[in-house]
């Protein structure tokens, strides 16, 4: 069956634990991006989170990674970060319009993230998702929200979100609420539950699980063990599926990915 392109990563590239461990010793920093990107296939980038960036820097990034490569880009904490997300519209544009096209084909989904205080309500977050454009500057966009109270956990939250073609994350964490649903014409997941105790973070057998997972996704379907918040979605193949180590023991983040990305090469 045919399947969308799915692709793992980790969240940013520049970590001092990896140095060594990760990367090999004395690997100079301003090529560690070059290296991540010759053992994975995605990165969330989530210095945006917190700061803007220059086009040239969107530019460069781009240029130090191969074809087909791509980038998440976690959206500006100023436009998730508020009591009212219906007045959101102005943080929204300045992030999109900081030079994020600059990465051409290299640029993935943009994942807005919400905190965990964050309560669903629903007509504000309709006019939330009604301000993320689809395109830019002639670039289409791809948008993700990641909500992690429980409030959200309903059907007209995903119903909601279908209707926008934006994607809910997919958080394998503790205490968050979980979406596998799919809403869109791709899902994130992002895989928190790592342990140092394991060289990958996740056992073997749970590795061998998320690869499942995501070629399901990918075929457009849904992960049978994993319960929906809202009514199944009629199926849509191919679907492209972006999944990342983040978080939980972040030292093992790299070694988790590299390994589904070796499960994933054996379907």
């Amino acid at each position: 069956m045919t399947k969308g392109t799915i692709r793992v990563g980790i969240g940013g590239w520049t970590y001092e634990p990896w140095r060594g461990t990760f990367y090999p010793p004395k690997w100079p920093q301003k090529r560690e991006l070059d290296y991540a990107a010759s053992k994975l296939t995605a990165i969330e980038i989530n210095g945006t989170y917190y700061s803007s960036f220059r086009p040239a820097s969107f530019a460069g990034w781009a240029k130090a990674v191969p074809e087909g490569f791509v980038f998440a880009l976690k959206a500006s904490r100023y436009a998730t970060n508020r009591k009212v997300l219906a007045e959101a519209g102005e943080s929204v544009m300045r992030f999109i319009g900081q030079g994020i096209v600059e990465l051409g084909d290299r640029l993935g989904p943009i994942l807005w993230q919400f905190m965990a205080t964050k309560r669903f309500e629903p007509d504000d977050f309709q006019a939330f998702l009604a301000l993320l454009p689809e395109r830019h500057d002639g670039v289409a966009l791809r948008h993700a929200v990641q909500v992690r109270h429980e409030s959200f956990q309903t059907p007209e939250f995903v119903a909601m979100a279908r209707a926008a073609n934006v994607a809910i994350v997919f958080d394998d964490s503790e205490g968050a609420p979980s979406f596998p649903d799919a809403t869109s014409d791709f899902v994130y997941a992002r895989l928190e539950n790592a342990v140092e105790e394991e060289p990958a973070g996740y056992a073997p057998a749970a590795l061998d699980e998320w690869a499942s997972g995501a070629v399901e996704w990918a075929k457009g379907g849904v992960p049978a063990a994993l319960p929906c918040a809202g009514s199944e979605a009629a199926p849509i193949a191919p679907r492209d599926v972006f999944m990342f180590f983040i978080n939980g023991a972040k030292v093992r983040a790299p070694f988790g990915a590299m390994a589904l990305i070796e499960r994933l090469g054996e379907r």
